[in-house]
C-alpha cells in the first residue's frame, strides 16, 4: 500500500507513486553516493537507532541508518554507506554483524562522518578535531579575525612549479586533512626500514582506506593539497610491496589495491595539472589489475585514460572508453556505463563529430535513469545528473556553441552540490568562458569574481589553468569594461597573496 505521506519531507505522494518518496525527494538524493545526507534532528529519536547508540554498538546503529524510514521504501545499500566509511562492503557487513568497535580512531572518524549528535555517543570527541561544515564531512580550518583566507589555489602560480615534497609536519597536516589520521594506519606510511616484512590481508584493507579517504578529500579540496601526498604514499607502499613477503590471496588483494592507489594518484596528477606524470600511473594500474585478475579495476583505469587523453589523443581516448565498455559488459552496473558513455561523448566533440557525441550523451542519460546499483564502485559518486549536465556543456564547447554550452553549466551553477564543490566551480569557470566566447563579456566577468572567494578552500590545477586563460582573455584592453577590469585587479591580488 502506497503511503499518503513522504517520509522524508512529508509532502503528499501521489496516487501512483510506489518509490515511497516524492519527486523533490528523490532528485535530492540522485547525489547520495557522495556522502552521508544532512538529516533532521529527529532522526537519531527513530527507536532502532536510538537503541543500538543506547547498547554502544556503532555497527547496529549503522544498520539502523541505513534501514531508516527517512531513506525511503528500501534501505540505503551497504555498498553506498561503505563507500562513505571507507571500507568495502564485505568489511560494512562485519561491522554491523560483528562485536562492538573498540577503537576510538575509528568510532570519532565515523560518528562525525555521519554527524551522530555528541549527546548519543559513549565517548567524548577529541578537542583537536575542527569544525565540520554543515554540508561537507571533511575538517576545514577557521579563519581567524586577524588571518587572511588561503591563498586562492597555492596556487595558480604552484601548478606551474608542480608542487614540491612535502616535509613532516605538512605530511601530517595534509594527512589529518584527507582524514587518514582517524584511519589508524599511518604507520604504513613509516619510513620502509620501519615496516613490516611481510603483509597481511588486514594491512591490505587499511591501504584501501587510506585511498577512499584520498577519494573522499579531493571531492572537497581539489588535488594540489592532495598530490604530493598521495605521490609519496604511492612510492613507499610501491617500495614496500616489492620487498615484504605475502599469502597468494593477499598479493592477489594487494595488486588490485595499488592499482586503485595508482588510479587515484594519476587522477589526481590529472586534477593538479600534472598531467604527464599520469600515464605512467595508469599503465601500472592496469598491469596490476590485470595480475590480480580484476577486470572493475582495469575498467576504471581505462575510463581515467580516456579522460586523459581526450584532448591531445582523442583517437586513443575512444578506445579506452570502448575497450572498457567491452570489458565491462555483463556485469557493469548503469552508472559506470554511464561515465564511459560521458567519456566517448567529450571525446566525440574533441573529434567535431557532434552526431557521435549526441548519442553518446543520449546512451549516458538512458544508463543514468536506470539508477544506482549496490554493485556501484565507490569512485562513481560524481556521476550525477549535474555531472551529465557538465559533460555536455563541455562537449558544446569544444563543437562551437558555447550558448548551448552556457545553458548547461547554468544549471549546475544555479543547483550546487554541496560536497562536490570542486566539480561545481570547475563548472561554473567554464560558464563564465562560455559567457566570454559569446562576447558576454560582464557576465563572464562577474561569474569569475563570485568564484574567487571560494577558490581558497578548493585547490585544483585544472580550475588554476582555465582561470588564468580567463583573466588573460579579459584583460585584452579590447575588453576593457568595469566589470573586466574589476576582475582582473581582484584575481591578481589572489595570486600575489
Amino acid at each position: 500500500m502506497t503511503h499518503a505521506n513522504c517520509p522524508r519531507c512529508g509532502g503528499r505522494l501521489a496516487r501512483d507513486n510506489d518509490s515511497g518518496r516524492c519527486a523533490p525527494c528523490q532528485a535530492a538524493e540522485r547525489d547520495r553516493l557522495s556522502a552521508p545526507p544532512v538529516v533532521p534532528a529527529n532522526f537519531w529519536e527513530h527507536e532502532p537507532v536510538r537503541r543500538a547508540l543506547a547498547e554502544r554498538h556503532l555497527g547496529r546503529a549503522i544498520r539502523a541508518y541505513r534501514c531508516h524510514p527517512y531513506h525511503g521504501r528500501a534501505p540505503l545499500p551497504q555498498t553506498v554507506v561503505a563507500g562513505w566509511l571507507g571500507i568495502t562492503q564485505a568489511q560494512l557487513s562485519r561491522v554491523e554483524n560483528g562485536p562492538p568497535l573498540v577503537h576510538l580512531d575509528r568510532l570519532t572518524h565515523w560518528s562525525q562522518l555521519l554527524r551522530i549528535p555528541p549527546r548519543f555517543l559513549w565517548f567524548s570527541l577529541p578537542a583537536r578535531l575542527t569544525k565540520v561544515v554543515e554540508h561537507n564531512p571533511v575538517p576545514v580550518k577557521e579563519a581567524g579575525p586577524t588571518e587572511t583566507p588561503a591563498r586562492t589555489d597555492a596556487n595558480l602560480a604552484a601548478s606551474s612549479r608542480g608542487g614540491g615534497t612535502t616535509d613532516r609536519r605538512q605530511f601530517h597536516a595534509l594527512a589529518a586533512l584527507a582524514g587518514i589520521a582517524a584511519t589508524g594506519s599511518l604507520d604504513l606510511l613509516a619510513a620502509p626500514q620501519n615496516t613490516a616484512r611481510s603483509i597481511s590481508m588486514e594491512q591490505v584493507h587499511a591501504v584501501g582506506s587510506l585511498v577512499d579517504e584520498f577519494r573522499r578529500a579531493d571531492a572537497a579540496v581539489g588535488a594540489n593539497q592532495l598530490c604530493g601526498l598521495a605521490i609519496r604514499m604511492h612510492a613507499q607502499l610501491s617500495e614496500w610491496a616489492a620487498k615484504a613477503t605475502y599469502s597468494r590471496d593477499v598479493g592477489e588483494a594487494l595488486q588490485a589495491t595499488l592499482a586503485d592507489l595508482a588510479i587515484e594518484t594519476a587522477w589526481l596528477t590529472i586534477d593538479a595539472n600534472r598531467r604527464p606524470e599520469a600515464r605512467a600511473y595508469l599503465n601500472e594500474a592496469i598491469t596490476r589489475a590485470r595480475f590480480a585478475d580484476d577486470p572493475r579495476m582495469e575498467v576504471r583505469a581505462f575510463a581515467y585514460l580516456a579522460l586523459l587523453t581526450c584532448q591531445d589523443r582523442p583517437g586513443e581516448a575512444l578506445h579506452a572508453a570502448e575497450a572498457a565498455l567491452r570489458s565491462s559488459a555483463g556485469w557493469g552496473t548503469p552508472r559506470l556505463a554511464t561515465l564511459l558513455h560521458l567519456r566517448a561523448a567529450s571525446t566525440y566533440a574533441t573529434l567535431q563529430d557532434m552526431s557521435g557525441s549526441q548519442r553518446a550523451l543520449s546512451k549516458a542519460k538512458r544508463e543514468f535513469d536506470r539508477g544506482t546499483s549496490e554493485d556501484d564502485m565507490p569512485f562513481l559518486h560524481f556521476v550525477t545528473a549535474q555531472e551529465i549536465k557538465g559533460i555536455e556543456g563541455l562537449a558544446y564547447l569544444a563543437l562551437g556553441r558555447p550558448e548551448r554550452a552556457a545553458g548547461a553549466f547554468r544549471t549546475i551553477t544555479e543547483n550546487p552540490s554541496p560536497v562536490l564543490r570542486r566539480n561545481h566551480i570547475y563548472y561554473s569557470v567554464k560558464l563564465a568562458d562560455a559567457a566570454c566566447r559569446q562576447d558576454n563579456i560582464d557576465e563572464a566577468a562577474w561569474t569569475a569574481m563570485n568564484l574567487l572567494p571560494e577558490l581558497g578552500q578548493v585547490s585544483s590545477g585544472r580550475v588554476s589553468l582555465h582561470l588564468a586563460q580567463l583573466r588573460s582573455n579579459l584583460g585584452q584592453p579590447q575588453r576593457s569594461t568595469a566589470a573586466t577590469r574589476k576582475f582582473v585587479e581582484a584575481y591578481d591580488q589572489a595570486v600575489q597573496a
